[in-house]
């Protein structure tokens, strides 16, 4: 099987440098930071005091420093915020113009494994890479695996990082110590309340709108979040994932992801 590669447009770069680099995101982000090695990618985010869902990111480690891979539109956003925590801590933040780049369905040189799921494939940052698929290829590749896009499918401040399946995925590392949005996140995980969840939804045709509901019956399911024809990602209730589910009358279907436990 040829080897995927894309580049992917909707995600920008941010190089956080300086002495203090590690300790300042460590402090700030749901994943380890400390411990990240030279050219070691680890997924993660950055949170809201209450724990809502901010930024999801992918974080590089680099000789001097830390990559930061955010959405394209989000990146200014980004860089707002870490200037506004940085206070006294000796570290720079600038945007850094180097493309991001993805490949699947095989290894490609200088690209580090996709820290959520190696079914997703491998990220490279910069250089010069020939490419054989676009951004939408790669977009139909993650819904296929089921891992959702929290830029896309997760409301700025309004998601729980676990309800994006965060702590799925390898985003949360609940050992770590303290990060912004912990005492909620840690709460949920260790009380179980995990009533939603991000899953993909199957169907026939073209996708529902975003928001659409889903139904069980006459009750609530969830919504529709993004998608392409015959599937979507779809925030749905744990509860109410059996029996007959309709969007706007049309019949679908919630899909287990292979890296969703079967306890869930």
């Amino acid at each position: 099987m040829t080897t995927r590669i894309a580049r992917l447009p909707s995600r920008a770069l941010i190089r956080v440098a300086g002495p203090d680099a590690r300790p300042f995101l460590h402090n700030l982000l749901t994943q380890d930071v400390e411990t990240l090695a030279e050219g070691e990618l680890r997924f993660g985010a950055l949170l809201s005091p209450p724990g809502r869902l901010l930024f999801d990111l992918f974080f590089q480690g680099e000789a001097d420093g830390v990559l930061l891979d955010v959405a394209a539109d989000r990146r200014d956003a980004l860089m707002q915020r870490l200037s506004m925590y940085r206070l006294r801590a000796q570290v720079t933040v600038e945007a850094d113009d180097a493309a991001v780049f993805v490949c699947w369905d095989g290894p490609a040189e200088g690209f580090a494994p996709d820290p959520r799921t190696p079914v997703l494939g491998r990220r490279r940052y910069g250089g010069a890479v020939e490419t054989n698929a676009d951004e939408d290829d790669w977009q139909a590749h993650r819904l296929a695996v089921g891992v959702p896009d929290p830029a896309a499918d997760a409301p700025s401040d309004k998601t729980y990082p676990i309800e994006a399946d965060f702590d799925l995925l390898n985003g949360i590392d609940f050992a770590k110590g303290c990060f912004i949005g912990q005492e909620t996140t840690s709460r949920m995980k260790r009380r179980g309340s995990i009533k939603n969840r991000m899953l993909p939804l199957e169907f026939e045709g073209a996708p529902p709108p975003f928001g659409a509901e889903v139904l069980n019956g006459e009750l609530r399911a969830g919504e529709v979040l993004t998608g392409r024809d015959g599937a979507a990602m779809a925030l749905v209730r744990l509860d109410r994932l059996e029996g007959d589910l309709t969007v706007d009358g049309r019949s679908v279907r919630v899909r287990r992801p292979d890296w969703l436990p079967a306890a869930d």
